[in-house]
């Protein structure tokens, strides 16, 4: 990307998400119940990275689903007001810990939509949040339970969380608008 700055390389990313898979595992004392899903686009390979480690450390296969959400974000043309959300989730989030995983949190209202595109699916025990990377500046009071990078950034700069599934290269880069 031109007039990039890498923020995260990939041996801190695969860090990253080795250490919220951990978190995840200690927080939830375990991995009864859990499922986790990965909002589209790339919070959907990071999400299957996470599954997969946790299998690893806990020699259990967890559930993973996608939500695929169109929404606006600070880097694309408002279409809408109010992100619109196009799923069927093929797993069952009834009484289960539905981990959400995203590539990265500003405003909060992508969470917002994805939270509520679950709940139509079924009342979750609880709902918990996964980043790569929290940029800050939130518009709603919504936190991340797990993150794997805190980059306070101005509201002129863009974080691009890249994947090797979608880019060909994990990273983590800063752009100026």
């Amino acid at each position: 990307m031109k007039d990039s700055i890498i923020l995260v390389d990939e041996k801190a990313m695969k860090r990253a998400l080795t250490r919220i898979a951990h978190e995840i595992i200690e927080k939830n004392k375990g991995v009864k119940n859990l499922v986790i899903i990965g909002i589209k686009t790339r919070g959907v390979p990071l999400a299957r990275r996470i599954a997969e480690n946790i299998e690893k450390f806990e020699g259990e296969k967890i559930p993973v689903d996608v939500l695929d959400i169109t929404y606006y974000r600070d880097d694309l043309e408002k279409k809408t007001e109010q992100p619109r959300v196009n799923n069927a989730l093929k797993v069952e989030v009834k009484d289960k810990t539905v981990v959400l995983v995203d590539d990265v949190i500003y405003t909060g209202r992508t969470c917002r939509a994805a939270m509520n595109a679950v709940m139509e699916y079924g009342r979750p025990q609880k709902v918990q949040l996964a980043v790569m990377v929290d940029r800050g500046h939130r518009e709603l009071p919504i936190r991340p339970d797990f993150v794997g990078k805190n980059l306070p950034t101005s509201k002129d700069e863009i974080v691009h969380v890249l994947t090797t599934d979608i880019d060909g290269k994990d990273e983590v880069v800063l752009t100026k608008q």
